[in-house]
Parts: C-alpha cells; structure tokens; sequence
C-alpha cells in the first residue's frame, strides 16, 4: 500500500499502520480515509499530503 506525507509538517500516513488517535484501522488506504480526517500531527486536511514515490 502507498505511504502518504504531509506537506506541512512531514507526517507519514501508512497504511499499514491506520491512525489509531482517529479510529482509524491498519489496513485503510488513503483513499479510504474520511473526508474530514485530518493529519494528527499539525491538523491539515487530506488535500496537504502528496504520495511517497
């Protein structure tokens, strides 16, 4: 699965991780994150992360 970084602040979401301060299982792509979720680390929307090559 692709890792996803936050522009603002270099937060990695990986998927194989989740999110777990959201509710968000291991296993979710990026894609299937919530509309509001937002990065837990400087709070920035799903729209300020670019795919890790």
């Amino acid at each position: 699965m692709e890792k996803w970084e936050c522009d603002v602040c270099g937060y990695v979401y990986d998927p194989a991780v989740g999110d777990s301060s959201a509710g968000i299982a291991p296993g979710t792509p990026f894609e299937d994150l919530p509309d509001d979720w937002v990065c837990p680390d400087c709070g920035v929307g799903k729209d300020q992360f670019s795919k890790l090559e």
